[in-house]
């Protein structure tokens, strides 16, 4: 008896913890879900039930597909793009050179300017008459008339996904530092050792050391891009024509602009399971291969 009570003490420790964190998390879900099954008044109110009507309507809907496909697009090249450019930077600024402290310093900085006030920034800088990407371009040759940057919605996508990325490289090279700076230098050391290339260090040592802090950076950057509103908002407002559009953008006009609060209740719990299923996806797919790659250690020992 007196055993049984001592391995349930952890389990009493942690519980009002979990509870609350259960309440906090639970009950807007369970709200969302309500407010889904209901009509609602622009002011919020629910004024009957309708069972599935509000998804019925929204998977009918070509422009909830249209932004479902497009927020794909955003996150995947919003997210691997920063990936490609923080992991060289982290490295380069894990180095031991005068002034990494500057440097370092330098990277942070964007990180702690509002998105929004630089999704604004960018809006002014893109300007097809008087931005300042034309007026230096223009200065210097490159083009001989201004271009209308955000009035495409093709090119204004692009423009949306390379700020995108630029504004993610400040929070993805501070995870992938902090596991540049614990690896072990022997490792480096034995490899120099043994005539390896720096490719080779990067590809057998660096990468496969440095696995947890990658899939770290990309799961909250996943969850992080996908929910992102401010830059596309601000920037084109989904626009041209929705042609920017993605899901939280697309659900932020039905909930503000047009007053269909149901329907917005729906994509915002189609956002939460479609994120749910792939953090889901992705840790069981980290958790095999990482069984797998232990598997031939095992073996060996034995």
């Amino acid at each position: 008896m007196a055993n049984r009570i001592q391995k349930s003490v952890p389990m009493m420790m942690i519980l009002p913890g979990l509870a609350l964190a259960i309440a906090i998390i639970g009950y807007p879900i369970f709200d969302l879900g309500w407010t889904s099954m209901h009509d609602v008044s622009r002011f919020g109110k629910l004024t009957g039930f309708n069972g599935g009507e509000n998804f019925a309507e929204v998977f009918v809907d070509p422009l909830f597909w249209e932004s479902l496909w497009r927020t794909g697009i955003w996150t995947v090249a919003v997210v691997g793009g920063t990936l490609a450019i923080s992991m060289p930077v982290a490295m380069i600024l894990n180095d031991d050179f005068h002034g990494r402290g500057v440097a370092r310093v330098i990277i942070m900085l964007p990180w702690a300017i509002s998105l929004t006030m630089t999704a604004v920034v960018w809006r002014w800088a893109l300007n097809g008459r008087a931005g300042l990407l034309n007026a230096t371009l223009m200065n210097a040759g490159i083009i001989d008339q201004p271009i209308e940057w955000l009035a495409t919605a093709s090119t204004a996508f692009v423009v949306e996904i390379l700020v995108g990325i630029l504004v993610s490289i400040p929070f993805t090279t501070t995870i992938l530092l902090g596991g540049l700076s614990s690896m072990p230098q022997d490792a480096y050391e034995a490899a120099v050792v043994d005539g390896a290339s720096g490719w080779h260090q990067f590809r057998y040592i660096t990468l496969p050391l440095m696995k947890p802090f990658i899939n770290i950076a990309i799961v909250l950057n996943v969850i992080y891009v996908f929910n992102s509103l401010p830059i596309i908002w601000v920037m084109t407002e989904g626009g041209p024509a929705n042609g920017t559009d993605i899901l939280v953008t697309y659900l932020y006009k039905l909930a503000f602009r047009f007053g269909q609060l149901g329907k917005a209740a729906a994509i915002s719990l189609v956002m939460f399971f479609v994120l749910l299923a792939f953090t889901m996806l992705y840790v069981a797919l980290v958790s095999r291969n990482d069984r797998d790659d232990a598997a031939p250690e095992e073996e060996v020992k034995e």
